[in-house]
Order: C-alpha cells, then sequence, then structure tokens
C-alpha cells in the first residue's frame, strides 16, 4: 500500500505512525485549448506551479512536462459508505501535466492511515508528511474506500474539488489562445487504492464508467508502493482513457461513408475537402500519435494495463479506431466514380 511521502529535508523521522492502509485521488483530462501544441518551454511557463521548484520536462517516449506538488490543507469529515462520520486533517497533495503539448491533466492524492490521534494537532505536524490525511481516531477503511469513490456527500474531503480547480486555474493562463483544433469533453477518473495482503500482487480490481464523463478505479496493491507512483499509474489511465473516448465522440459526431460525387479535382478555396476529411484531420494531428500505454508507469505497476489490455481491450478498441479513421480518409481520396447516362432516344 502506498507508504507516507518522505519527510521534508531537515524534518525528524516520523516513527510510531500508523502504517497507511487507503490512498485516494482523481485525475481530470482534458484537452489544452490552444490552436498549436506547447513546446518544451512553453509546456514549463504553463506548469510552473511554484517558484521554488521546477518543471519536470522529459522528451522520451514523448513530450511530457509536470509540475511541482502543491498542498491543500485540509479539515473535513471523509466520505462513508455506511454513514460513519470521520473527521480527518492533513494535506492533499496537487500537480498537472502535460502531454505532447497537447492534452492537458490535473491530479489531487492523498493517502489514510489505519488510525489516527483523537484529537486535532498543530499544522505544522501535518506539514512535515505532505500528502497524508489523517483521521481522528480509528479509520473504516472499506467504507470510507467505498464513499470516496461514490463521491461523498456536501462537506465531505472531496479531492475533485482540488484538482478541478487547478485544471479551471490553468485553462485561464494567458499562454492558451482559447482555440483547441477540435471539440471535446473534459474526463474525471477517481481512483482508490486498498492495501494487499503480503506476497500479493498489485491488482485492478474494477474499472467502471460510471457516468458520461467519469471513471472510478478500484486498486489492491502493496503497502509500499508510493503514492505518487499510484497517482502516475491512474494519470496514464486516465489519458488513455479520454484518448479512446474523444476517438470515438470524434467519429460518432460525423456522417461517415463514401464520397459524393462532384467536380474532381476540387476547385474550392479549402482544396475543397469533404467533410468526413475536414472532420477527421484534427483527430490525425493532434491525438493519433498520442497513444503510448504505460510510458510512465512505474515498473511494479504496469503489469495493472494487462487487465485493461484483456478486458474491455484499451489498446484493441484503439487500433480498431484509428484504422477506421485511416479507411475513411483513404475513401475520400480517390475520386469518385461518375457513370455518364446516354439520353434517351
Amino acid at each position: 500500500m502506498p507508504a507516507a511521502t518522505r519527510p521534508a529535508p531537515g524534518a525528524a523521522p516520523d516513527t510510531g505512525v500508523p502504517r497507511t492502509v487507503l490512498a485516494c485521488g482523481e485525475v481530470r483530462t482534458c484537452l489544452l485549448p490552444a490552436g498549436q501544441a506547447l513546446d518544451s518551454r512553453a509546456a514549463a511557463q504553463l506548469l510552473r506551479l511554484r517558484a521554488d521548484e521546477r518543471v519536470l520536462v522529459s522528451e522520451r517516449p514523448n513530450l511530457y512536462g509536470r509540475s511541482p506538488d502543491t498542498l491543500t490543507g485540509v479539515d473535513c469529515p471523509l466520505p462513508s459508505a455506511n454513514g460513519a462520520r470521520v473527521r480527518a486533517v492533513g494535506t492533499v497533495a496537487a500537480r498537472a501535466s502535460l502531454t505532447e503539448g497537447r492534452v492537458l491533466q490535473t491530479s489531487a492524492y492523498f493517502t489514510l492511515p489505519a488510525s489516527g490521534p483523537d484529537h486535532r494537532r498543530p499544522w505544522g505536524d501535518y506539514l512535515v508528511r505532505p500528502g497524508v490525511v489523517e483521521p481522528l481516531g480509528k479509520l473504516p477503511c472499506d467504507a470510507v474506500a467505498a464513499g470516496l469513490l461514490d463521491g461523498g456527500g456536501h462537506g465531505d474531503l472531496d479531492v475533485g474539488l482540488i484538482a478541478g480547480g487547478l485544471l479551471t486555474r490553468l485553462l485561464r493562463h494567458p499562454l492558451l489562445d482559447q482555440r483547441p483544433p477540435l471539440r471535446s469533453r473534459q474526463t474525471r477518473l477517481r481512483w482508490v487504492a486498498l492495501t494487499a495482503p503480503p506476497g500479493e500482487a498489485p491488482a485492478l480490481e474494477r474499472f467502471t464508467l460510471a457516468e458520461d464523463e467519469l471513471r472510478t478505479v478500484r486498486l489492491r496493491v502493496p503497502e509500499d508502493i508510493p503514492a505518487a507512483d499510484l497517482a502516475g499509474l491512474c494519470d496514464d489511465l486516465a489519458l488513455h482513457d479520454w484518448l479512446l473516448t474523444t476517438l470515438v465522440r470524434v467519429l460518432d459526431g460525423i456522417r461517415l461513408g463514401p464520397a459524393a460525387p462532384g467536380p474532381w479535382p476540387p476547385s474550392a478555396p479549402d482544396g475543397g475537402l469533404p467533410p468526413v476529411v475536414r472532420a477527421l484531420r484534427p483527430a490525425v494531428d493532434h491525438l493519433l500519435h498520442l497513444w503510448m500505454p504505460r510510458a510512465r508507469v512505474s515498473g511494479e505497476l504496469a503489469p495493472l494495463w494487462e487487465a485493461l489490455e484483456e478486458r474491455p481491450g484499451f489498446t484493441r478498441q484503439w487500433l480498431a479506431l484509428v484504422q477506421r479513421v485511416r479507411d475513411q480518409l483513404t475513401l475520400h481520396a480517390i475520386p469518385p466514380v461518375r457513370r455518364e447516362v446516354e439520353p434517351a432516344s
């Protein structure tokens, strides 16, 4: 199970703390509202959430930027499926990432120990353990895990609000011209991870399309998996689920079929591109090259992708959709066949 985040440099080691039994997070994913993809320099400027830490930028196997973590202090009840009222205090970690200068994600997450003190401690005690939220008393782990996946009620801890607030902030950045190349929707992926029994391999127990834009994931992982690695896995799942969802909607939103007869070659100012080609071209330019599962998932968690490849078959569905796009572009690149009808005698 995710271990508590390391103390800040120079902080005394935290001993006697109950082991972490639950981690939770939410990922928001959307198309960057900009006419052109951002290069590495502009990506670093967009993601500079803190002046005291650098943005991580890598170019292999694709262009990727990730912000430093920011912390949000929380003191509120935890969601619970059985109605138990458990107050929790601590900090939620949040970060943002940009893939190929085109897909923006924000992620908020935290871990929970099995129990905490019976009274609230000074804020300094929580700040030396970033990304850890402590319950006051014993944690009803299964009930809270179910409550977190359901989203909780008004006033309960909601990491989605933190991830969504960060996304809203970034979408207003002056670098963005608010002219996305295609229509798309934001998606949310909410996840929980519980402790696996000793010696048991990580497992993806459930992946659910809960609503039109909401997905839920339930994991079972060893205790020593860092929460940041879990967040990285779920960022990757959210990215590729968003790509699938967006490409499906692009194809569903156009009328596919053979090219309509007309003058050939086209002579219109825009080249006379058929409507299907005009609709599909942004997906080809901006989406098709982004499919790269597990590119930045830790080695211990990478095998969890196999469950999604088997059922529902992420990559299999993606390849089928890409082939449909290519078939339509090929079909509309072929001059339409015209039959001359002789006038009746």
